[in-house]
């Protein structure tokens, strides 16, 4: 069983992007997925880690990912569309409760006001 601890920062702004996306009926494939992590995170990173860290997270069984039909739009190049599985959903809790645990008692400090 994956642990939060197993979990990078990124790996979990990932599994979060892909929830959002999921959570509004919308598809979560790498540029929806690179898209809502800019907006929301806005931080730049390199569409190749984007990659790797999706390709981590399946193999972790984190994420599921299955194949589009191609066309033609796209070169005739399945999409690739991502879901966050049952596993992952527990380890970004974990991860995300672990990040509350630590920040609790800090606000005043953390505070940007």
């Amino acid at each position: 069983m994956t642990t939060a601890a197993s979990l990078g920062e990124f790996e979990v702004v990932v599994l979060l992007a892909v929830l959002h996306l999921g959570s509004r009926g919308e598809q979560a494939y790498g540029s929806t997925i690179r898209d809502e992590i800019a907006a929301r995170a806005q931080r730049p990173f390199a569409r190749g880690a984007l990659y790797v860290t999706l390709d981590r997270l399946e193999t972790k069984g984190l994420v599921a990912s299955r194949l589009t039909g191609a066309t033609p739009r796209r070169d005739n190049r399945p999409k690739r569309i991502f879901k966050v599985t049952p596993a992952g959903l527990r380890a970004v809790r974990q991860s995300v409760a672990v990040v509350a645990n630590m920040q609790r008692g800090l606000e005043p400090l953390l505070d940007e006001r």
